[in-house]
């Protein structure tokens, strides 16, 4: 049952960290825009990754660990697919009603939840049709 938990559930709860001071950063300040690093890169150009950077790319990792979950055939995966609606629909609603959710990061995620939830489906239909036989 662990293996139908919609894992994009983790950068939600990240971000929410986030919004409500976790980790140590006041309101004023936009913490998914603070620098963790930056690289000269030999052409002259700086590279920077910004804390929200880092939050959309563990996003899209567990997008794709979502997506391979979402090839397996059982019953299982029905319950994971409605799960991760469920995860969809507490990012719009977030978004639409949560005035520190109105950034372009927790936009990105949302995103990310919805190609979760389109892809999960569409790769569950698709293997669901090879698995009927009309003969």
């Amino acid at each position: 049952m662990l293996t139908s938990v919609p894992l994009l559930i983790i950068p939600f709860i990240l971000y929410n960290l986030g919004l409500a001071g976790a980790f140590g950063e006041t309101a004023t300040r936009d913490l998914w825009s603070s620098e963790l690093f930056f690289v000269t890169m030999m052409s002259g150009g700086v590279f920077s990754l910004t804390l929200g950077d880092l939050l959309v790319m563990t996003g899209l990792l567990v997008l794709f660990v979502e997506i391979v979950k979402s090839t397996r055939t059982s019953n299982a995966s029905v319950v994971d697919h409605l799960l991760s609606t469920f995860v969809f629909v507490a990012f719009l609603v977030e978004f639409l009603l949560v005035s520190g959710a109105a950034t372009s990061v927790f936009f990105t995620l949302m995103m990310i939840a919805l190609i979760d939830v389109l892809a999960g489906f569409s790769v569950s239909l698709r293997a669901a049709g090879r698995d009927v036989n009309f003969s």
